[in-house]
């Protein structure tokens, strides 16, 4: 007995509606990078590892999938190694190469291998699918896809107060309402963690602040304490544990909190200019939001961190994020190369729409007509028939067997085919088609002629 086949956990079949809607949000997504300036490229689904591995912090680090070599991987695995069972000590011998973890930093890796060939600024999108070893749940899943903006060798604020309309032009145009652009400053994390006397541990500063969401304010003191934060220190954080007012006011607030740190109050100035920016600009659909906590765990992110959430009444996780990474490029020897992007979180936005029901209903349909087979000589004209239909933009299908009538048409109606077209013998003869309206269950007999003007009305 055959064994049941299965897919991998964390990833998914999609059906041809779950495609439809995918596509709806990737184009509303790509037609607003374009028009925002942007320009197409690709990157390999998987990279050498000493490309991805040390980028992503250690949590990061333990999310990538590890390709192994092909061939007889073990063979160059050294005697002492092997006997050592240390999985991670072995890994280097046996796979060379990773499943891309995130379009980043491939990107940087392209804009190095490719200095020559562009021109900075570079502004680019990309939109494919990336891979992370994580845990599944509602929402996150093993293999997904994202939908990246960057913009490289500029350090001008303006990129970062684009990007917060870029967030917002795209949600619009998916009709999502309510949506929260949070936003922040690694300079600022830096600048507290200097006045609090822990400058020494940014890093598990900022990893556990980032949890602040899921674990709570007890949590992420007890995180810091195992990581070596000292009570009087975590005692000085105590106030961003609940932050609140405008940003202008949390702006003012920071101001004296960072104001023997440089770097700290660096950051403040950054974050005042694109509010301000955006003040004056305004928002369709979102608003931003400052939000202190917001650390996300990656290394790189240098200046502004965004992080976008989903409108209250959909619990789910952020649906976007980015930031600026002034020294991304310089890990593969390219220096003095700024640069800030941000991600959608497709599948994600897909949950969004889906529970908030705003993908529009012609998604759903699949083809405007069938036409019924009657016999090889009533099938090829069909085909003529279709043939024209199709040149004028109508999605048109013969089906394929000349079944029953009965079970054609219940296949008709369980695509949701709004009109089919019987010739038949008669009609055959005499140069004629019957259009059938399946929803209204109306019939009428044109001749040849007629039929493509029918749809065009």
């Amino acid at each position: 007995m055959s064994k049941k086949p299965g897919i991998p956990k964390g990833t998914r079949d999609f059906s041809p509606v779950e495609v439809a809607k995918r596509q709806y949000i990737m184009s509303a997504i790509k037609k607003h990078f374009e028009t925002f300036g942007f320009q197409p490229i690709e990157t390999p689904s998987f990279e050498n590892s000493e490309t991805l591995m040390g980028k992503y912090g250690e949590e990061g680090d333990r999310l990538i999938f590890k390709i192994l070599n092909s061939g007889d991987y073990l063979s160059k695995v050294d005697d002492t190694v092997y006997d050592d069972r240390n999985s991670t000590r072995m890994t280097k011998f046996i796979s060379e190469k990773a499943l891309k973890y995130d379009l980043t930093v491939p990107f940087a890796r392209y804009v190095v291998m490719h200095q020559n060939e562009i021109d900075l600024p570079f502004k680019r999108y990309q939109i494919q699918p990336v891979w992370r070893a994580d845990r599944p749940q509602k929402g996150r899943f093993r293999e997904f896809y994202q939908c990246d903006a960057d913009v490289v060798g500029s350090n001008s604020l303006w990129q970062e107060v684009e990007f917060v309309q870029l967030y917002d032009a795209v949600f619009n145009e998916l009709k999502v309402d309510g949506v929260t652009i949070k936003i922040n400053n690694r300079k600022i994390l830096s600048g507290i963690a200097e006045v609090i006397g822990a400058k020494d541990k940014l890093i598990d500063f900022t990893v556990a602040l980032d949890k602040l969401d899921k674990i709570g304010e007890e949590g992420v003191k007890k995180e810091m304490l195992a990581k070596g934060i000292s009570e009087e220190a975590i005692d000085k954080v105590q106030p961003l544990f609940s932050f609140s007012g405008s940003n202008e006011n949390k702006l003012d607030q920071l101001a004296s909190l960072l104001s023997n740190s440089e770097e700290g109050t660096k950051g403040v100035e950054e974050l005042g200019f694109i509010i301000d920016a955006i003040n004056t600009l305004g928002l369709k659909s979102s608003k931003l939001e400052l939000d202190v906590t917001l650390a996300r765990g990656l290394n790189y992110y240098t200046g502004a961190i965004f992080e976008v959430t989903a409108p209250e009444n959909v619990k789910i996780g952020s649906i976007g994020g980015g930031g600026r990474y002034d020294d991304l490029t310089g890990i593969f020897g390219l220096k003095g190369i700024s640069g800030v992007g941000i991600s959608f979180g497709l599948d994600r936005i897909y949950l969004v729409l889906e529970e908030l029901g705003l993908f529009p209903d012609v998604l759903e349909d699949t083809i405007d007509v069938l036409f019924i087979n009657f016999g090889e000589q009533e099938a090829l004209a069909s085909l003529k028939a279709i043939g024209s239909l199709r040149a004028a933009g109508v999605k048109a299908e013969l089906y394929p067997d000349a079944a029953k009538m009965k079970k054609q048409m219940g296949y008709a109606n369980k695509r949701n085919v709004p009109f089919v077209v019987m010739i038949g013998g008669e009609e055959l003869a005499n140069n004629t088609a019957v259009l059938k309206n399946m929803t209204e269950g109306t019939q009428e007999t044109l001749n040849m002629d007629e039929l493509s003007k029918a749809f065009k009305k």
